[in-house]
């Protein structure tokens, strides 16, 4: 229902902080209409305050609505639609290049429909951070920054140059350059508030929770600054950033109860591992996850962050952290202004929403943790929720040789024109990067600590690791340089390389050519360790088989062991410069060093510095000189930035959808099929459709670049789809790679998907269980529906990724519970026909016609899995976008 202002609630209250007068929506005023809202968990508050501030806008915000979330105290089970809108949106230059790509489309597309332009603008404010695109091709010496700068430029001028265009020629939109961090780690530090303020239709000023959807899955880490944010698809992010709301269902909250403190040589990294296990086992897709108890409060706020950032590897829409002193005091130590500071408290306890260690809210699940039991641990070879303790590393590795990777018995091969060889479980990539552990100051220091007791013993790394460091925050380089401990570093190798994601986005660059010939001339299973947070098959290099997640101090500790099939605790991690052994314990630093550093290297002056001037940019992103305009001029021949064909032919009334009839399947997968499996990131391969299709444009291979910066190119992408070297397609039993059958005849997929398109064949795609994991990459849904596919039929989804299959208009179906595409005998020679979809309704049972290649026939029940009305208006109007355009154009 829509509701008006006569009808709203009476929750408007006022604020008075610092001498300024706030009006703000009290949950306590609420309550004394409602019902009492105190057991409600914090993030369930700020999803109540959402309602309470739309309702009183008139948006389509019920008082049914608010009721429903105080009444799920009495029933914490996943209840009823609510339409929500944050505050704010994020993004990074992998997404966001086709949310600003789709942008620019929507402005030509609306005034093909007779529109007008300046409705395609953002409503709430957009940050896009550019921090996916550095590369570590140069790495070990002073320069290597600087070096791998000019080479990002130069592959991604153009791409820079529209980006530039897009802030300057939208409103509210801005753009931090190259360079600088990466965009988890600079909303944590620098754009997140806790607590927003702006005028209203009235020109109150209106305080209200700090709330973000970004369009990278760990948008979760600004959870533990107290903000409640998660990863979305671009194409939601879009039409969030457009003023329409985040349809979603009210969620179960799962409480994590902490208890005791780290012990000693325990890292964040390690706890979030534990957690990762932990809540992987218990289920929580869709859920969102609040930590509580005494041990919340003896985590610092970068540890919190630390357990935040990878909600989406336990699978959880977020793990929210509620605001206390640690918050404030790193609010003040990250430079935010005295005014923020005090909103930010002052509003926390005005709501209830100040976090008490002692307090239990209601929950629809909970488990519980002692801090103290967690030991150091790794995650791998292939997925974050793998946790290995770190005394087993070598047994893990060396029992899945035999296992996984189908190897009798480890191979060691000498490498060409060096004084070494090189073999099974050798670590060739030794990497601290990421959002998820270089935000946190400690796991740095460790790192430092661990590199500066090596180098005094004289100590380095294997000649076969390639080592590097890609802090998120140039704060990072200022607290290393004023400890001495980038020097200790740099003399280990890991020297700065960039401020970016690099190896954990894929972007580790090439191994040099005598490792990767002798790894991929001998069927190799190298192994990379790096302080990332994903490690998913085929995504951190492509010689590269078995991956770890591991702790900053332990990727050092890695790269002067140079393996991981020997226990690195047991035994010697190298010998000294008069040949002793060195054990990992004479270089681990206590917590007390670890403290002692930071007290002492880091302060508030370093951050206020650092982002006085982060829209600025290098001398590189200053010249590139750019003209706002109304509409972006399409350059012919591009192969970065296209004009999509999303919205060719496009009528402002939409066509009725038709149904599925003898549709083939193009891809029968298994479990756990990442976004990464479906659309890569990384490097294009030069016999892939995607690298013919470049060099059919006279791209150079050299110049390729990688999938994730040509997301602004539908042809690129829609060749890359399924394209991962990884991926197990069914249909070709024992093959890895991007390749089906087109009746009988086996060919890349997106070669075959064309030869269906041409038969005027549909297709769909079957899969097992958790499909989608991982990323909130909108491509993996986009070069779905371009190759054809109308529906995708699976054990379960992943949360983002079922989003943005709806949001595309790719209908998503899931077995019923004891089906599975094995027990009903689904192949390559089975036709589908799904009928009805006229009237589709949302979590309807679908009953599903399949054909087998013998004539014989068969039924099975699925359930659709478009969960609300909002969303099944998204697959009516053919996807998201052109709902939300035929609205505005309207």
């Amino acid at each position: 229902m829509t509701a008006t202002g006569k009808d709203s609630l009476s929750a408007r209250s006022t604020l008075e902080v610092n001498g300024k007068s706030y009006a703000y929506y009290s949950l306590d005023k609420a309550a004394e209409q409602m019902g009492d809202v105190s057991k409600l968990p914090i993030s369930m508050k700020v999803l109540l305050e959402n309602m309470l501030r739309f309702e009183d806008g008139g948006f389509t915000v019920g008082r049914e609505d608010i009721q429903a979330i105080i009444d799920w105290q009495k029933n914490p089970v996943t209840g009823s639609e609510i339409q929500y809108r944050p505050a704010r949106v994020l993004l990074q230059d992998f997404t966001g290049v086709p949310c600003v790509v789709d942008l620019a489309a929507m402005r030509d597309a609306i005034k093909k429909l007779g529109g007008d332009t300046a409705k395609i603008n953002p409503q709430v404010p957009v940050d896009l951070v550019i921090d996916h695109s550095v590369m570590v091709d140069e790495f070990g010496h002073p320069k290597a920054m600087e070096a791998n700068m000019a080479l990002e430029y130069e592959r991604n001028a153009e791409r820079y140059d529209f980006l530039k265009w897009g802030s300057k020629s939208f409103e509210n939109f801005t753009a931090v350059p190259p360079g600088t961090g990466i965009c988890h780690q600079v909303n944590l530090e620098y754009i997140g508030r806790g607590v927003w303020s702006s005028e209203d239709a009235n020109g109150d000023l209106v305080a209200y929770p700090d709330t973000c959807v970004g369009t990278d899955s760990h948008t979760t880490m600004i959870n533990g600054l107290g903000v409640l944010g998660w990863g979305v698809g671009g194409i939601e992010a879009e039409a969030a950033m457009l003023g329409q709301p985040i349809s979603m269902l009210i969620p179960e909250v799962v409480g994590f109860k902490l208890t005791g403190r780290m012990a000693e040589g325990v890292t964040a990294t390690d706890l979030v591992l534990t957690c990762v296990e932990m809540l992987r086992k218990v289920g929580v897709v869709g859920s969102f996850v609040e930590f509580y108890g005494e041990g919340v409060a003896n985590l610092t706020l970068a540890d919190r962050a630390t357990i935040a950032n990878m909600a989406p590897e336990y699978g959880a829409t977020c793990g929210f952290f509620g605001i206390d002193h640690k918050t404030i005091d790193y609010m003040r130590l990250t430079g935010r202004s005295e005014d923020t500071i005090a909103l930010v408290e002052a509003y926390a306890k005005a709501q209830g929403m100040w976090f008490d260690p002692t307090n239990e809210p209601v929950f629809s699940n909970t488990l519980e943790l002692d801090v103290g039991t967690v030991v150091p641990s790794l995650a791998g070879p292939k997925r974050p929720q793998d946790r290995v303790t770190l005394g087993q590393v070598d047994e893990l590795f060396n029992e899945d040789l035999a296992k996984v990777y189908k190897k009798t018995q480890a191979a060691r091969v000498d490498v060409a024109d060096t004084d070494h060889d090189i073999g099974d479980g050798d670590v060739v990539i030794a990497a601290i990067t990421s959002c998820t552990n270089t935000s946190n100051p400690d796991v740095l220091i460790a790192a430092g600590l661990v590199a500066k007791k090596a180098n005094e013993r004289g100590m380095r790394p294997k000649p076969w690791v390639k080592t590097s460091l890609a802090p998120g925050s140039q704060v990072v380089t200022d607290y290393l340089v004023k400890s001495g401990l980038q020097d200790d570093l740099d003399a280990l190798g890991f020297d700065l390389v960039g401020y970016g994601c690099t190896t954990c986005i894929g972007n580790s660059g090439p191994l040099a050519p005598p490792i990767s010939d002798a790894i991929n001339g001998n069927d190799i299973v190298a192994a990379s360790v790096l302080s990332g947070n994903r490690n998913f098959e085929g995504r951190v290099s492509p010689d590269v088989r078995a991956n770890f997640l591991a702790s900053p101090p332990l990727v050092v500790a890695y790269a002067l062991k140079g393996t991981v099939t020997e226990d690195i605790i047991e035994t010697p991690i190298g010998q000294d410069q008069d040949g002793n052994d060195v054990m990992l314990a004479d270089l681990w630093p206590s917590n007390a060093e670890i403290a002692e550093h930071r007290a002492a290297n880091i302060d508030r002056s370093m951050f206020v510095k650092r982002y006085a001037n982060v829209f600025d940019g290098d001398e590189h992103w200053q010249a590139i000189t750019v003209e706002p305009s109304d509409t972006y001029q399409w350059r012919a021949g591009s192969t970065y930035i296209a004009n999509p064909p999303y919205f060719e032919g496009m009528e402002m009334t939409p066509a009725p959808i038709t149904d599925i009839v003898d549709a083939k399947p193009l891809a029968i997968l298994g479990d756990s099929v990442t976004t990464d499996h479906i659309s890569p990131a990384g490097a294009i391969k030069e016999d892939s459709p995607a690298g013919a299709y470049l060099k059919g444009n006279q791209v150079a291979k050299k110049d390729f670049n990688s999938y994730g910066s040509r997301r602004g190119n539908h042809d690129v992408m829609m060749r890359g789809t399924f394209a991962n070297i990884r991926i197990k397609n069914e249909m070709v039993p024992g093959i890895e790679g991007g390749v089906t059958t087109y009746n009988g005849e086996q060919m890349p997929i997106y070669d075959a998907a064309m030869r269906h398109k041409a038969d005027g064949t549909q297709l769909i795609v079957v899969g097992g269980k958790e499909y989608g994991t991982g990323s909130s990459r909108d491509w993996a849904a986009k070069g779905t529906i371009l190759l054809g596919v109308r529906a995708v039929i699976v054990e379960s989804f992943e949360r983002i990724h079922r989003s943005n299959l709806v949001g595309m208009g790719v209908l998503p179906l899931q077995f019923k519970e004891g089906d599975t595409r094995a027990s009903l005998g689904i192949n390559a020679d089975c036709t589908f026909s799904i009928l009805g979809l006229a009237d589709l309704k949302p979590g309807q049972d679908v009953e599903v016609e399949a054909t087998r290649g013998d004539g014989s026939t068969f039924t099975f029940t699925a359930l659709c899995r478009i969960d609300t009305e909002n969303e099944m208006e998204y697959y009516r109007n053919g996807g998201i976008l052109h709902y939300v355009l035929r609205k505005l154009a309207a």
